[in-house]
């Protein structure tokens, strides 16, 4: 399958899950104390891995379409196609993991690094 073609699908897919995890979370918030209250940790970690399946699933698709402009080596493009995929189903994990039980914070350098990886090469690969 070509790459770029996958990362659409897993772009458009991860939003998909954003809207389904949205309603999901959604048929409880006209409850004042779900989840500890709208300003609780709990709550906001929910919100935020639902905006993260949104914000990581466009940041796929930017990368699917930049392929073909930046033409970046092989090489560079697995890298940042890898820390793209690793990204977008570990970031919201990591928030609804956490959301459920705190010591999960401490995986959260996972998907921060993947979006680093995915990031520098879309940058730095055309000088590498």
């Amino acid at each position: 399958m070509d790459l770029a073609f996958f990362h659409i699908v897993v772009g458009w897919s991860s939003m998909l899950g954003g809207a389904i995890s949205g309603a999901l979370i959604g048929l409880f918030f006209h409850k004042q104390d779900w989840a500890g209250g709208y300003g609780s940790f709990r709550r906001r970690l929910m919100r935020l891995g639902h905006i993260a399946f949104f914000g990581l699933g466009i940041l796929n698709i930017l990368f699917a379409l930049s392929l073909e402009v930046l033409a970046l080596p092989a090489s560079q493009s697995a890298i940042a196609s890898v820390g793209f995929l690793v990204a977008v189903i570990v970031m919201p994990l990591c928030c609804f993991l956490t959301a459920w039980r705190d010591y999960f914070r401490h995986l959260f350098f996972i998907p921060v690094l993947a979006v680093v990886a995915g990031i520098v090469p879309m940058i730095f690969g055309g000088f590498i």
